[in-house]
C-alpha cells in the first residue's frame, strides 16, 4: 500500500514521513555551553536566564496552514524584560494566567530557513493556560517571518522548510 501521507525529498530523493508541524530550538541563540557552569545562569526546557541578568521564555510561533487543518509551530525563545520575566515566574503554575496582557520581546532565535536574519525581531508575548507555553506574535512587518504568520504557509512549504532543516549546505 502506498504511504500517502509521506513525501519524496527533493534534496536527497529518499521518502520521508509526512514532515514535522513543529520544529523547536533548545536554547535561546546567546545560550553557550560554558554558560551551564554559571551559577547565575539557568537553563530550562520553559526558561533560561543569562548571568542573571538577560531572561527568556520559549514559546510557541504559530502559522496557519492553508490546505489542511491546524498550524505550523516554531519553538522559540523571546527575551523578556527582568520585570516581565518574573511576572511570567509567578504566574507560571497560576489558572488564568492567560488574561495577562502581552508583554514585549525580542526574538532570540535563528530560524535558518528565512532570510534576513530573525533574531531581534519584536514579538509579542500572550501567556496561555497553564501546561500550554505562550504564543509569540511577531510584529507585522515584511519580514519573511511575519508574513508567513499572518498569510499562512501551504504544506509544500513546510515540507520545503523539512527539507532545507534535514539537508542543511
Amino acid at each position: 500500500m502506498h504511504d500517502t501521507l509521506g513525501y519524496t525529498c527533493g534534496t536527497c530523493g529518499l521518502r520521508h514521513e509526512e514532515p514535522p508541524l513543529s520544529y523547536r530550538t533548545h536554547a535561546p541563540v546567546y545560550w553557550s555551553g560554558e554558560l551551564a557552569a554559571d551559577t547565575d545562569s539557568e537553563l530550562t526546557p520553559d526558561l533560561c536566564v543569562i548571568h542573571g541578568e538577560h531572561f527568556f521564555v520559549q514559546g510557541n510561533l504559530d502559522i496557519p496552514l492553508l490546505d489542511t487543518e491546524g498550524h505550523f509551530s516554531w519553538g522559540v525563545w523571546v527575551s523578556l524584560s527582568g520585570a516581565n520575566f518574573g511576572r511570567t515566574v509567578e504566574l507560571w503554575e497560576t489558572p488564568g494566567r492567560e488574561a495577562e496582557p502581552p508583554y514585549f520581546g525580542w526574538l532570540s532565535t535563528e530560524l535558518p530557513v528565512y532570510g534576513p536574519s530573525t533574531v531581534n525581531l519584536k514579538t509579542h508575548v500572550h501567556m496561555r493556560p497553564v501546561g500550554v507555553r505562550p504564543l509569540i506574535e511577531v510584529e507585522p512587518t515584511d519580514h519573511p517571518l511575519a508574513v508567513a504568520q499572518r498569510t499562512g504557509m501551504t504544506m509544500a512549504q513546510v515540507r520545503r522548510i523539512a527539507e532545507q532543516l534535514l539537508h542543511p549546505e
